[in-house]
C-alpha cells in the first residue's frame, strides 16, 4: 500500500470519525430547549457507562476486542495505547458536556461545545486535507478553519441582550479556544480543552466588562 492509499484511507476514516462526531451536536441544541438538571440526568449515566467501557476494553482481552471490531476505524493511536489507558474521544466529550454543562452559564456552555463540535471538524477535516503551513502544534490551515467556523457560532448562539461586546468577547474566546485546539494532545484531548477555555475566557471577559450582566446570565451557578 503506498503512502497516498494510507493517506486517503486515515482522511476516510476522519470522515467517518467526524460524522459520529457530528451527533454530539445535538447535546448544546437540545440544552437550550431543556435544564441543566435534566441533561445531567440523562449526561451522567451515559458518561458512567463511557469510562467504564473504556477502562474495561484495556483490562478484558473479550471486550477490548469487541470494541475494536466495532469502533476500531475511528480509534485514534493514542486511544488504543495500552500502556497509557486513555479514554477515548467519547468520554472525553460527555466529560466536557457534564463539566460545562455542571459548571457554566447555559449560554457559554452552549457555545463552547457547539464550537467543540463544529470547529473540530472543520480543523481536522481541512488541516488534514488541505494543511501546508506549521503553526504552533498542528497546521494554520486547519486552525484558521477552526476559527471561521467558530465565529460564525458565535454570531448565532444565544446571548444575554445581543450587545456588540457580547459578540466581541466571543469572538475573542473562540480565538483562544482555536488555539487551545491546535495544541491539545493526549491526556490535554481538545474535547476537553475547547469546551472549557472557550467558557471560562467568556465568563472571565463578562464579569470584567459586562458586570451589570453577571447577576443576569441564563443558569449561571450561584
Amino acid at each position: 500500500m503506498t503512502d497516498t492509499d494510507k493517506a486517503t484511507i486515515d482522511y476516510k476514516n476522519e470522515l467517518l470519525r467526524k460524522s459520529i462526531h457530528l451527533c454530539s451536536l445535538s447535546i448544546p441544541v437540545i440544552y437550550y430547549f431543556t435544564t441543566r438538571e435534566l441533561m445531567l440526568t440523562v449526561l451522567v449515566p451515559l458518561l458512567i457507562f463511557s469510562v467504564i467501557i473504556d477502562f474495561g476494553r484495556h483490562l478484558n482481552p473479550t471486550l477490548k476486542e469487541i470494541t475494536i471490531k466495532l469502533f476500531g476505524k475511528i480509534m485514534r493511536e493514542h486511544e488504543r495505547d495500552e500502556e497509557k489507558k486513555n479514554l477515548s474521544g467519547a468520554s472525553y466529550v460527555l466529560i466536557a458536556a457534564v463539566g460545562v454543562i455542571f459548571a457554566m452559564p447555559k449560554i457559554f456552555a452552549i457555545t463552547g461545545f457547539a464550537v467543540l463540535i463544529l470547529g473540530d471538524i472543520a480543523a481536522a477535516l481541512i488541516g488534514r486535507r488541505f494543511g501546508r503551513h506549521k503553526f504552533l502544534a498542528k497546521s494554520l490551515e486547519g486552525t484558521l478553519a477552526f476559527f471561521v467556523v467558530a465565529s460564525i457560532i458565535v454570531l448565532i448562539t444565544p446571548k444575554v441582550e445581543g450587545l456588540f461586546l457580547e459578540y466581541a468577547i466571543g469572538i475573542f474566546a473562540v480565538a483562544v479556544g482555536a488555539i487551545a485546539e491546535n495544541i491539545s494532545y493526549g491526556w490535554a484531548d481538545d474535547n476537553l480543552t475547547i469546551p472549557i477555555s472557550i467558557g471560562f475566557t467568556m465568563w472571565g471577559l463578562y464579569a470584567l466588562l459586562l458586570p451589570d450582566l453577571a447577576p443576569i446570565l441564563p443558569n449561571a451557578p450561584v
